[in-house]
């Protein structure tokens, strides 16, 4: 993962709040009002209701929402209701960088994203061709499609994308096997390349 962006109260940066149980949506609705950039990542879900299945738009790190403005600021979004914290360690806030913002963006457009446990050890590899090509993170199995977990350390969150076998090879000089069990765990490296657009962020501006 690269270099967490430097800490200025003034400088609008990539914070992550967390709110109450199923209330990510309307958080993001409310954001939405106040005109603040804002990013609520969320996956389709399959369900199983008593008479019938039904798909869900579901967050993908459940419980919490991506603000972006200045820490200096962050009452606009702290006393809002349903809204707890910022997610960080000790007294600092954990600040994300525009590069993890877009993989999570590319992951869900390009890649089968689901919420996965953060690992924290096991089998380095990185996508070589594809929309996610360069992304670099954790293969935990191979069933029909091989899943590539990327870990997010400045929050403690991961998730999971799924590419074809061929475009994924490990970090190491050692050849990747796939006929025998594979790792589960190591911390998943972010690639370097320029961000990306994320259709799904929203500047708060009304429509």
């Amino acid at each position: 993962m690269g270099t967490l962006p430097p800490f200025d109260s003034f400088l609008p940066q990539w914070f992550v709040l967390f709110v109450r149980t199923n209330q990510e949506k309307t958080t993001a609705s409310r954001l939405d009002h106040l005109q603040i950039k804002h990013f609520l990542p969320c996956f389709r879900s399959l369900r199983q209701w008593k008479d019938r299945r039904v798909t869900l738009d579901v967050p993908l790190f459940p419980g919490y929402v991506f603000v972006h403005l200045p820490h200096a600021e962050r009452m606009r979004v702290l006393t809002l209701p349903n809204v707890l914290y910022f997610v960080g360690s000790g007294s600092s806030p954990a600040v994300l960088s525009d590069e993890e913002i877009a993989w999570i963006g590319r992951g869900l457009k390009s890649g089968n994203a689901v919420p996965h446990e953060c690992l924290n050890e096991g089998q380095r590899v990185v996508i070589t061709a594809g929309a996610l090509a360069g992304l670099k993170g954790i293969l935990v199995r191979r069933v029909n499609n091989t899943r590539v977990v990327v870990s997010l350390d400045s929050i403690g969150r991961a998730f999971a994308v799924e590419v074809d076998l061929e475009s994924v090879r490990a970090l190491n000089s050692k050849p990747l096997v796939i006929d025998g069990p594979l790792p589960q765990k190591f911390p998943a490296q972010m690639s370097e390349d320029e961000p990306i657009d994320l259709p799904r962020i929203s500047s708060g501006t009304r429509r």
